[in-house]
């Protein structure tokens, strides 16, 4: 049996095929279409996802049972002694302080250690790399959490939305609004910053809000995160609920715009895309997590 092992949820955007190669495990989380209730890559595609969301069909989220919960930690216990489990922000559901709690409870006390670093989509999945290096250094599982929180606020991501309906069913807008920026050709650019979703800058056009997640990106890499980008410990990120091509494109888009880093991009979880719907464009990047001896 192998010491230490790494699970997360579907909201890191990782799939079960990535899970597996990965060698870690992925909590499928459920959302809702009207009453029926699915489970992300394991009984419903990302096709036809997107084919029952344009449909107009209601759609919800919802955390996962602690049933399912512990289902997938004493899964996990069964390959290793300890779980380092990292969950989508608490900032963005109450799954993670839920599991939090269920990590006091024997028998996971001591053997599941659930991580809060307010990181969902492309950070989250880069989070799981990190606690994965950190495993390979030696580091243990109370370690690794505590290091990981401690760089909480050190990411970012931007993402452009292209229609404002499931920001209007969400409630995150008004009809009204939802309305004018229809007909002025609005396209919200929102900001996620340790565990919050906001709203950044209303554009007028997709192509503006490119440009400006593109600007505000490089602005941070200038300022926020500059002591990590000059030492070359930022990882550059990317998310999509788009088409493939659009997806490639704005990959590229941010390639040419930060020559000689790679560009990490991952498709929008089913989850996020509940509220992003079909379209969606996001940059951002999460900083290498400080070390707390020489490896």
């Amino acid at each position: 049996m192998r010491k230490i092992g790494v699970i997360t949820d579907s909201h890191s955007g990782i799939t079960q095929k990535e899970a597996k190669e990965l060698g870690i495990l992925v909590l499928p989380m459920p959302f809702y279409f009207d009453e029926a209730c699915y489970y992300e890559n394991i009984t419903l595609s990302r096709e036809e996802f997107f084919e029952k969301l344009d449909s107009g069909r209601k759609v919800s989220t919802s955390q996962p049972s602690p049933a399912d919960v512990m289902h997938i930690w004493e899964e996990g216990l069964k390959q290793f002694e300890q779980i380092v489990y990292i969950p989508i922000s608490s900032g963005l559901s109450g799954s993670c302080a839920s599991a939090a709690g269920l990590a006091q409870e024997e028998p996971y006390k001591g053997k599941v250690f659930v991580v809060d670093n307010g990181r969902v989509s492309t950070p989250l999945h880069r989070s799981v790399l990190d606690a994965l290096e950190l495993i390979d250094e030696g580091y243990s599982p109370q370690e690794i959490k505590e290091i990981l929180e401690e760089a909480r606020d050190k990411m970012v991501i931007y993402v452009g939305v292209e229609t404002l309906v499931h920001l209007k069913n969400g409630g995150r807008i008004s009809p009204a609004a939802a309305a004018l920026g229809t007909v002025l050709n609005i396209k919200p650019v929102l900001k996620f910053d340790v565990g919050t979703l906001d709203t950044f800058k209303k554009c007028r056009g997709f192509a503006n809000a490119r440009k400006v997640m593109i600007e505000a990106m490089r602005h941070d890499l200038e300022t926020t995160f500059l002591e990590w980008y000059e030492k070359g410990e930022v990882y550059l990120l990317a998310a999509s609920s788009s088409a493939k091509e659009v997806t490639k494109e704005w990959t590229a888009e941010i390639a040419d715009a930060f020559p000689g880093m790679e560009v990490m991009c991952d498709d929008l979880s089913l989850g996020v895309s509940c509220h992003i719907g079909q379209g969606g464009l996001g940059i951002g990047c999460s900083c290498r997590p400080r070390r707390r001896r020489s490896c």
